[in-house]
């Protein structure tokens, strides 16, 4: 039982590694970094110096927030002269084009046809002319110095695309959908942020970020991820993503869990199309640092570690049995045990929509992590299909 136990030790490396490992590992690292280098001093551009730049909104079906998003771009610290809004709304059928129409501000593209995001910012990338994009959701709420933040950030001219903070508005009483989302995104902003310091973040949300114009690429009209694709294909031209923490996206969680499901799976399955359609960045010789940085942070998360996870409590137990030290796997064996029993209750919990946040941390980490699993199934059903099209999941 000798390869069963590399097996295991090897799964326990990994799964350790992904989650919290990297995290310490890559905060010494910047901390060394960052003991030899001074942080660079880089001037705040006057009004005068401001480049023009596109606030741009994909959107579909959202005649619900057409109105506040509107005041909430009008309301940025920005010259408006040099703020151009569009709306690209392709296979919106509600009142969403109606309800544009009432904002002189914005420039509307649409086509009835609904294709897809990817689709979607192919199309309008078309009409943008400005040195600089802004990409944001329709239902975001963004703080008002974001812009001018995002514009400093890319005062160095080594920044190809700036990634914005991403925030989950907390709610009264959360669920263990917007609960569990909001801790997840507080600790993905520190790692982003960590990243940035050590060399790039990996990747962009779509809520908020920002390119160069000429950096922009087309992209097959089935991405699942177009920002992360977006991103990471800019940094393969010898760019870097800046992290800025100033520049944040607010955004409601998701209304339950099911709703949630809808969106990890299919963030799940982007992040396996990423993997191959990003594969020359698995060159370490070619890519060094970032080719590292992508691996910790992405690459594992989304492939080899969620089938170690849940390949341990098996593996364990045949462990048990089979070893001179039975102890030893009896006592993490139970751990583990008391760990699925803490997910199982924080989902008991979830449908009783009883709040519980120590709970809803084993309960969330479980339900990412299966529906990476359930990613691949998704992936494989949609095959052949060219749409990036997808259901959305309803917020909170």
């Amino acid at each position: 039982m000798k390869v069963c136990e590399i097996l295991f030790w090897i799964s326990v490396f990994i799964v350790f590694y992904t989650y919290i490992g990297y995290g310490i590992l890559l905060y010494i690292l910047v901390k060394i970094k960052e003991s030899f280098r001074k942080p660079s001093c880089r001037l705040i551009p006057a009004d005068a110096d401001l480049p023009e730049l596109t606030l741009f909104i994909a959107a579909y079906n959202e005649e619900a927030v057409v109105d506040e998003k509107m005041r909430n771009c009008l309301e940025l610290d920005y010259p408006t002269n040099k703020l151009h809004i569009l709306w690209v709304t392709d296979g919106s059928n509600d009142h969403t084009n109606e309800y544009l129409a009432r904002w002189p501000q914005a420039t509307v593209l649409h086509q009835p046809e609904r294709q897809g995001k990817t689709a979607a910012l192919n199309r309008g990338m078309e009409f943008v002319k400005t040195p600089l994009v802004v990409f944001t959701d329709a239902n975001t709420h963004l703080n008002t110095e974001a812009l001018r933040e995002i514009v400093y950030a890319f005062t160095d001219p080594k920044v190809g695309c700036v990634a914005g903070e991403k925030r989950i508005a907390m709610q009264t009483k959360d669920n263990a959908a917007s609960g569990g989302e909001g801790m997840y995104w507080k600790y993905e902003s520190t790692l982003k942020a960590l990243d940035a310091r050590l060399y790039s973040a990996v990747g962009a949300a779509g809520e908020l970020f920002a390119i160069r114009r000429e950096l922009f690429e087309k992209m097959k009209t089935d991405t699942l991820l177009d920002d992360f694709i977006l991103s990471l294909r800019i940094v393969m031209h010898g760019y870097t993503i800046a992290y800025c923490a100033g520049a944040y996206a607010v955004e409601s969680g998701s209304a339950d869990m099911r709703e949630e499901e809808k969106r990890k799976v299919r963030i799940a399955a982007g992040g396996l199309q990423s993997i191959w359609r990003l594969r020359p960045l698995l060159n370490l010789f070619r890519y060094g640092i970032f080719s590292f940085q992508y691996i910790s942070h992405r690459v594992l998360r989304w492939s080899l570690t969620p089938v170690l996870l849940f390949l341990l409590l098996p593996l364990n137990t045949i462990l048990i049995f089979t070893t001179n030290t039975p102890l030893l796997y009896a006592i993490i064996w139970l751990l583990q045990a008391i760990f699925y029993l803490m997910g199982s209750w924080g989902y008991y919990l979830s449908t009783k929509q009883i709040k519980n946040k120590i709970l809803f941390i084993p309960y969330y980490f479980l339900f990412m992590n299966i529906n990476v699993i359930r990613g691949f199934n998704y992936l494989r059903k949609r095959k052949g299909n060219k749409s990036g099209a997808w259901e959305k999941a309803k917020r909170a």
